[in-house]
């Protein structure tokens, strides 16, 4: 049986990156795999289309995620899924929206600080604008809190620990594209699958490299 819908979407064209990511990582039978076990056939060589209707429920979102662990296992499923972050980040999200003006010349001569700043609320918006994700970005002294309010990735999801690595991939790439190359600790530092009242990304400001 298909996952039952949450009543929150994605955009396909969301979705549609998600899945070239997950098909790049994984190569196309790998990925059909997938597909098959997270009760989704209907997207077998039939990937949602490039447009922003609001038409990929969450509940879909989770049943890849749990399916990459279920056939990876949790380890295994933890790396694929933080690579699949990177990639969608890389491969398009990057010129979206909001973060289209962040690779500007004005924008790449700002200090770091005012980089990130800058950058994560503007990676939130999109998703805010765009999809039914709630997402915020707050100051807490060494570090800024990425929120997930609503979550696409753990929808009706019960876990003994955090598990929205695709996220974590996500902003880890988004991070090291928006301050030039640096790369970022980014902790999950909490989540509703776990029985946390939203979902909590820990970006560290100092870069580790």
């Amino acid at each position: 049986m298909p996952p039952e819908p949450s009543g929150f979407n994605y955009p396909n064209k969301f979705a549609r990156i998600i899945f070239k990511s997950l098909e790049e990582v994984m190569g196309k039978n790998g990925f059909n795999a997938i597909l098959h076990l997270a009760n989704l056939p209907q997207y077998i060589n039939n990937y949602p289309p490039e447009n922003l209707d609001k038409q990929f429920d969450f509940a879909y979102f989770t049943a890849l995620c749990v399916a990459l662990e279920e056939m990876y296992g949790p380890r295994g499923g933890r790396g694929l899924a933080l690579r699949a972050g990177r990639a969608t980040f890389a491969d398009a999200l990057r010129g979206f929206g909001a973060l289209a003006g962040v690779g500007d010349l004005a924008f790449k001569v700002l200090p770091l600080a005012a980089k990130l700043r800058i950058g994560l609320p503007a990676m939130a918006n999109i998703f805010n604008q765009f999809s039914d994700q709630i997402s915020n970005v707050h100051d807490d002294g060494d570090k800024y809190i990425y929120t997930l309010e609503r979550c696409p990735m753990c929808w009706n999801r019960k876990a003994d620990r955090p598990v929205c690595y695709v996220g974590q991939g996500l902003l880890q790439e988004s991070l090291r594209w928006v301050s030039g190359g640096h790369e970022f600790k980014v902790d999950l530092a909490t989540c509703i699958a776990k029985g946390d009242d939203i979902g909590r990304y820990y970006v560290f400001k100092d870069p580790i490299d």
